[in-house]
């Protein structure tokens, strides 16, 4: 029994559920009232040119395209209408030819699936095609008319949804694309920064494994900022707004290339000081001077990572004091046991100098 019980108490511990119903964010309330709106349009206009069933197919046609952007309102407006379109057709000639019985339902929705399958089409129009087939059959009603009503109705829910997404305020996602790159840009100059102090100072192994940690949290940060530029670019397809937004999301894509490299020479002087690191390392002469170039290399990086509408820091603020990074730095002989990690440092930073001056820069 207590076995029993033992086995219960892991099966259930192993059980995770793999998503919730809340999210933890919501979508913006315009663009909850643009797809309330383009539903009750397609049901009014439905009702004007399709008579004789309630405008079920426009309404949730206009449902579904309404998108985060125009972009996305377009393709969902083409896979819903060919979803619907292939989907009357296998309903309208199945039943005609076998009737509308319950297997006959289930046979519909069979053969939907394997020739949405054969035909290779998109997850969304594979979904709909046997979603259209099954209620087209289990409305009963399977005559010609019927079948060109249920088309010309999704065709024009999902035109009014496009409309309805194009002509109020289409959707424009820079904004927090910029605001991913700059945060990218802020947490390498601040990782800089504490690989600087930590120079100077002596750690245990687990202060130093704290501050690997915190560098390769950079990881995931470059991976949100990869997304939110793709998410700002397919905003701005098809987006009559997109003229005005376009110089910016091209500002922060250069941006964003060029903080890629800084990324990898950050987290590789990280690893390089943890793994190397001894107590006497504090005392080597040309450490100060690393910390003092690292200290340089973050002020740089604040200067470039800025919003372009920024003002450039005053004198008397955190960064406004320190040199930009153009002197030479001097190397004095390490101790032995310290200097393959000295020469990896040097060269990361003439390398990080380079990304962020520029060739011509460091040629200079």
């Amino acid at each position: 029994m207590a076995r029993t019980r033992s086995s219960r108490r892991r099966l259930s511990a192993g059980i995770a559920i793999p998503a919730t119903i809340r999210t933890s964010t919501r979508a913006p309330l315009l663009q909850v009232v643009k797809t309330a709106a383009a539903m009750i349009l397609a049901w009014t206009v439905a009702t004007i040119f399709v008579h004789g069933e309630l405008p079920i197919f426009a309404t949730i046609a206009a449902l579904l395209v309404v998108q985060p952007s125009v972009n996305q309102s377009v393709g969902r407006a083409v896979e819903r209408s060919l979803g619907v379109i292939v989907g009357v057709v296998i309903a309208y000639l199945i039943g005609a030819a076998f009737g509308t019985n319950s297997w006959i339902v289930l046979l519909a929705v069979v053969v939907s699936v394997l020739l949405a399958w054969a035909l290779k089409l998109t997850p969304g129009t594979a979904n709909q095609v046997p979603i259209t087939a099954m209620l087209v059959l289990a409305i009963g009603a399977s005559d010609p008319q019927y079948a060109v009503a249920r088309i010309v109705e999704t065709v024009i829910g999902a035109a009014i949804g496009v409309v309805i997404n194009v002509a109020v305020v289409p959707p424009v996602l820079t904004a927090p694309a910029r605001q991913a790159v700059l945060a990218l840009g802020l947490e390498i100059s601040s990782t800089l920064d504490r690989l600087a102090n930590a120079l100077m100072t002596g750690h245990t192994r687990a202060e130093l494994d704290a501050l690997l940690i915190e560098a390769r949290l950079l990881r995931p940060m470059e991976v949100k900022a990869q997304t939110a530029l793709t998410a700002a670019n397919e905003s701005l397809s098809l987006n009559p707004r997109q003229r005005r937004h376009r110089a910016f999301l091209e500002h922060d894509q250069e941006l964003f290339e060029s903080l890629r490299p800084l990324i990898n020479r950050t987290l590789g002087m990280t690893r390089a000081y943890h793994d190397h690191y001894d107590d006497s390392l504090a005392g080597e002469p040309t450490i100060r001077a690393i910390a003092d170039e690292l200290h340089r290399a973050a002020h740089d990086l604040r200067l470039l990572a800025r919003d372009p509408g920024e003002a450039v820091a005053e004198p008397g603020t955190e960064t406004a004091g320190l040199p930009v990074l153009t002197a030479p730095l001097t190397v004095v002989t390490p101790d032995p046991r310290h200097w393959v990690l000295i020469g990896s440092l040097v060269e990361d930073l003439r390398r990080i100098h380079v990304e962020i001056a520029g060739d011509d820069a460091a040629a200079a």
